[in-house]
């Protein structure tokens, strides 16, 4: 069961303190505080963790300090929307609204190469108006013998450049704890130069000791790609450890599935999950069409499968778009096949915004039809 307070109300407010003293009275109920910092309002909510099902809501109802009570329906009780009771409050970091209404594009170098091709591509994102990037330092790869990134030691020119180019966010692949410390100490030594969102790659979605390790750090949000191979349950519990560590600011990332019926793509793409993950939990969600093509293939129509691909997340709501980009895609020594050139981003972007004004025309569709009846 989760209680969600007024906005308006404080966690030292004495009524608080009287809704928590009656919940632990029940037999085996303790509580838990959240507060969750959301990117147009913040909540307060108590979780009553233990045998809550034969408890009465009436009781918490009836304080006025109560917003309302939500009955727990699913296992990630704290990702999760139950029954559409909780709503998608989203997060704000480093001055980027994320949330399920939002839509930043995160362009960017899936493995950072060297300084002149990273200054290239975020210079380009700096002229067509973007603050989101994508920028790999860490690489985990099927062979132990390709390029694994530059690590640690690149970390200092990867953040002076976002500075200087006006990059808000830079989602970047953490493969171990000892990751998540080497990028704040370089983030603070940058002089918080830019942000940071710390992704969680599909090769690492049940690797539950860096889940827990990312959900313990507050300071950086995470992007969480959906495991190749497992189930959505597994994917979104899999955020639920993040989440329970006390770090709510996760995006969703759907990156296709390891399957040989998506062939000739990399992977069978599942962007029809957009409004289920939006549905069931409170997470934006992110879709990667780069990773889920594999490559820059060109259809009969002149559109590449990525612009495709790309369409299909945006038109069903997606909230946010992870695309490679290089400048040279031929000499990239991480995943240069898929990725777009340089001259193909504004029109990749310009594509977008035109499917994403689509969207917004549907949900106006639906809402003016509503009104109708």
């Amino acid at each position: 069961m989760i209680i969600v307070l007024k906005a308006e109300v404080e966690a030292s407010d004495p009524e608080v303190g009287r809704l928590i003293a009656l919940a632990e009275g029940f037999p085996g109920v303790r509580t838990e505080l959240h507060r969750i910092q959301g990117a147009t309002r913040s909540l307060t909510e108590i979780y009553l963790l233990g045998h809550t099902g034969v408890i009465p809501t009436t009781p918490f109802e009836e304080f006025a300090c109560v917003e309302k009570v939500v009955r727990i329906t699913e296992r990630f009780r704290s990702i999760g929307r139950h029954g559409g009771g909780l709503e998608a409050v989203g997060f704000e970091y480093n001055g980027v609204r994320i949330s399920q209404d939002s839509f930043p594009p995160f362009p960017g170098l899936c493995a950072v190469d060297t300084p002149e091709n990273l200054d290239a591509v975020f210079g380009l994102l700096a002229r067509l108006g973007v603050a989101t990037a994508r920028a790999g330092a860490y690489k985990p790869r099927t062979s132990p013998y390709d390029f694994q990134g530059h690590g640690a030691r690149c970390l200092p020119w990867v953040f002076e450049r976002a500075g200087k180019h006006g990059i808000r966010i830079v989602a970047m692949e953490v493969t171990r704890e000892s990751h998540i410390e080497e990028i704040q100490k370089a983030l603070a030594a940058s002089g918080y130069a830019t942000g940071v969102m710390l992704q969680i790659g599909t090769r690492n979605a049940q690797n539950f000791e860096l889940l827990k390790a990312v959900g313990q750090q507050t300071e950086l949000p995470v992007l969480f790609k959906r495991g190749m191979g497992i189930t959505l349950e597994e994917s979104l519990n899999a955020c639920e450890y993040v989440a329970s560590g006390g770090n709510r600011r996760i995006l969703f990332c759907l990156r296709g599935m390891k399957t040989n019926l998506g062939d000739p793509h990399r992977n069978f793409v599942d962007f029809a999950h957009v409004p289920v993950v939006k549905r069931l939990t409170r997470l934006p969600v992110c879709v990667d069409p780069s990773h889920a093509v594999g490559s820059r293939a060109l259809a009969p129509d002149g559109l590449l499968d990525i612009f495709h691909t790309a369409a299909q997340g945006v038109i069903a709501g997606a909230n946010a778009v992870l695309v490679d980009c290089h400048p040279s895609p031929e000499a990239a020594l991480c995943d240069g096949p898929q990725a777009l050139l340089t001259r193909e981003l504004p029109v990749l972007l310009e594509d977008l915004r035109i499917v994403r004004q689509a969207y917004e025309a549907r949900l106006r569709n639906l809402a003016a039809s509503s009104a109708g009846t």
